[in-house]
């Protein structure tokens, strides 16, 4: 019945006439299955698993053996996230993940690197029933093998003789989000883990206030590509650097890159200037670990406003964390002068970036582009990037330099 259901999904997104396509054959085979006596709530269930599996693939590689509910897989981190993360319990043996979920970091931590890793034993421990259940099926999936899994409230479970915890507080309650920072257990509780095991990661949401972390903790913030995923929480006895940012696939054979530093003081005190030739927008894990200037001095750059993230150069660099971008103009920032330089250019698509201004950004992109058919096919794809310079509104003209 799931083979049938997943059938359904099985084309890749946008064949087959795109949803409508989908929900006829969706429907079809629903009747099919009903019509040879399968309950319509098994049915339902069935379609609901591969539909799951089918959004999951992005996520994990064997997707299509596994088993999600719509808010575990929400929650549930990236394999290349999570393993990454469980590089950090290397040579550690016994392990407890707590609030589990559906195993996504389970998976990780039972079976990653490989082989090596085999004579490590995993307790995991949630209050749903079916999270647990999935949690252990899938990571039996991924062929893991001393697993324990234990139905109780986190709180309950006495850690002595284990080499580390790993623990996801939940960020929903049923089906409503909590509330920025908020998450169950409290952090605050998280944190008092080292008391019983000293080898301690927690998973957060990335806009975490890091004022209420402690200070022999490292704070990782995590992107995978340009979108900002989570921030994770490493206990003196895992962590290496005060902050750390991670671009996911950014090395050389999709390998997460790191970048790792003091945090920026609360004003820059880097250096400063005009703009160079070329323009980096640094990854949001750069800047939300604060590793701006960190970044700066790698790449040899310095910021255009001492409030802003921009960093610029003379010399183009390369780095996977940052978008690098050719300076082809700047100007104060004004509408019509930006839109008479835009007409002159012959552009052939516009993007717009915007950082240290307040303002609409699709807004702007009429007011700059007011007719679509004012594109050049073949033109260069421009970026307009709104930002401030010595505090001053201020536009930069630019076009794409990465290879």
């Amino acid at each position: 019945m799931l083979a049938a259901a997943s059938a359904v999904y099985a084309e890749a997104p946008g064949a087959g006439g795109g949803a409508a396509a989908v929900a006829g054959r969706e429907l079809t085979a629903g009747a099919r299955l009903r019509a040879e006596g399968v309950p319509a709530d098994l049915v339902a269930a069935a379609f609901s698993q591969a539909e799951l599996r089918q959004r999951a693939a992005v996520k994990f590689t064997l997707a299509d053996r596994m088993f999600f509910t719509r808010a575990g897989l929400e929650q549930a981190s990236s394999q290349a996230a999570a393993e990454h993360r469980a590089s950090r319990f290397a040579g550690l043996r016994r392990l407890a993940d707590l609030c589990a979920g559906i195993g996504g970091d389970a998976v990780a931590l039972a079976t990653h690197p490989g082989p090596a890793f085999a004579a490590r034993e995993l307790l995991l421990v949630d209050r749903d029933p079916v999270h647990l259940w999935m949690a252990a099926y899938n990571t039996s999936v991924h062929g893991a093998g001393r697993v324990e899994a234990r139905l109780a409230d986190v709180r309950d479970v006495d850690l002595a003789g284990f080499d580390g915890a790993f623990v996801d507080p939940a960020r929903r309650a049923g089906a409503r989000r909590l509330g920025s920072g908020a998450s169950e257990p409290p952090l605050p509780w998280c944190f008092g883990l080292t008391s019983q095991v000293p080898a301690v990661a927690v998973k957060a949401a990335p806009g975490l206030d890091v004022a209420g972390v402690p200070a022999d903790w490292e704070i990782e913030f995590v992107a995978d590509g340009r979108d900002l995923k989570e921030a994770v929480l490493f206990s003196a006895a895992l962590a290496s650097a005060p902050r750390r940012a991670t671009v996911l696939g950014g090395g050389d054979g999709g390998r997460p890159v790191s970048l790792v530093g003091v945090p920026d003081p609360p004003q820059s005190t880097g250096r400063v200037g005009a703009p160079g030739g070329y323009l980096y927008d640094p990854s949001p894990a750069v800047t939300r670990a604060g590793l701006v200037g960190e970044l700066g001095r790698r790449l040899d750059a310095w910021q255009i406003d001492p409030m802003i993230a921009f960093l610029t150069s003379d010399e183009p660099v390369t780095s996977p964390f940052a978008r690098r971008l050719r300076i082809d103009a700047e100007l104060p920032f004004d509408v019509r002068r930006l839109t008479a330089a835009l007409r002159v250019r012959g552009i052939g698509s516009l993007e717009i970036r915007r950082r240290g201004l307040a303002g609409d950004v699709e807004t702007l992109r009429r007011r700059l582009l007011p007719r679509r058919r004012d594109l050049v096919p073949g033109g260069p794809a421009v970026t307009v990037v709104m930002t401030r310079m010595r505090g001053e509104p201020w536009a930069l003209l630019c076009t794409t330099a990465d290879s």
